[in-house]
């Protein structure tokens, strides 16, 4: 078993849930070890996401640790014996960690909820309009980086394309329509960008009106990722210091609460697309 000095977001998950199951079971590391014949340390380090650890002994494990949903063991097997690099490794070094973890969140999900209040779907930018959102950060970023991130927000939108497209479920409040960034004809390319995409039939589209009685939470924007099996699913949120992550069962029944309620307070796809060109047509 090799080591990782930097281990990604979902090798860090996959080490999260080897613990939850242990610990579910009552056993110590040291149980853990002698089922592995390895030394104590190897198992903490399994468990940080820092030691590779191949899906024969996540079997291993999870056997004698009385798991018995099959599914979910065949879903954390697979995630181990995952050994090719995704595209977005390419960016490694270059933009920040956390915009990869998102990438890889994105590739590997069932299918993606996402709530917004101020900016646009990300998987559903025009180039024009993820530049302008790029430079409108503090403190600005250098022409490079913008550009950076650009090309890596293009090269996401890949899993809304054939042949195998992820359905996409986007929840816009009606101010990230009059938002103007890049200003009106950037603006207007870009809503009527969503009024094509939202043809598609992986992606429904929903607009929370103005007009609408109050809004749950703090305003984040919301990416919700469904996993092959729901004790795999993870919250991710944007703030200012980078992409937070979170998959405890409270805060996931919490942001499925908060997506059921925009479903429920949005306009259905017919009327958010009218309203969409309307906003457009008004610039």
């Amino acid at each position: 078993m090799s080591m990782r000095s930097a281990p990604t977001e979902r090798q860090q998950r996959l080490g999260a849930e080897l613990r939850k199951l242990r610990m579910a079971a009552g056993v110590s590391t040291q149980y853990a070890a002698g089922l592995l014949g390895v030394d104590r340390a190897k198992i903490s380090n399994m468990e940080a996401g820092t030691r590779v650890v191949n899906a024969e002994r996540v079997r291993t494990l999870a056997s004698n640790y009385d798991c018995t949903d099959s599914g979910y063991v065949d879903a954390l097997a697979a995630m181990s014996d995952e050994s090719r690099s995704g595209w977005w490794e390419q960016y490694r070094g270059t933009l920040p960690p956390g915009l990869l973890d998102i990438a890889e969140l994105e590739w590997h999900a069932k299918r993606l909820l996402t709530g917004q209040i101020v900016h646009l779907p990300g998987l559903l930018h025009t180039e024009d309009y993820a530049r302008a959102v790029f430079n409108a950060g503090l403190p600005a970023m250098s022409r490079l980086e913008v550009e950076l991130r650009v090309q890596h927000r293009m090269n996401r939108q890949r899993v809304l394309d054939e042949p195998s497209p992820l359905p996409y479920v986007g929840y816009v409040h009606e101010a990230a329509l009059r938002m103007q960034f890049g200003g009106r004809k950037v603006t207007r390319n870009q809503l009527e960008h969503l009024c094509v995409m939202s043809e598609r039939d992986n992606v429904t589209l929903q607009v929370i009106p103005v007009g609408c009685d109050g809004f749950p939470g703090a305003g984040h924007a919301l990416l919700y990722a469904e996993g092959p099996v729901a004790r795999l699913d993870t919250v991710q949120l944007d703030s200012t210091h980078g992409p937070e992550f979170s998959h405890a069962e409270a805060q996931l029944a919490k942001y499925r609460a908060h997506l059921d309620w925009m479903d429920e307070h949005s306009l259905s796809p017919e009327k958010s697309r009218d309203l969409i060109r309307a906003v457009a047509l008004s610039l």
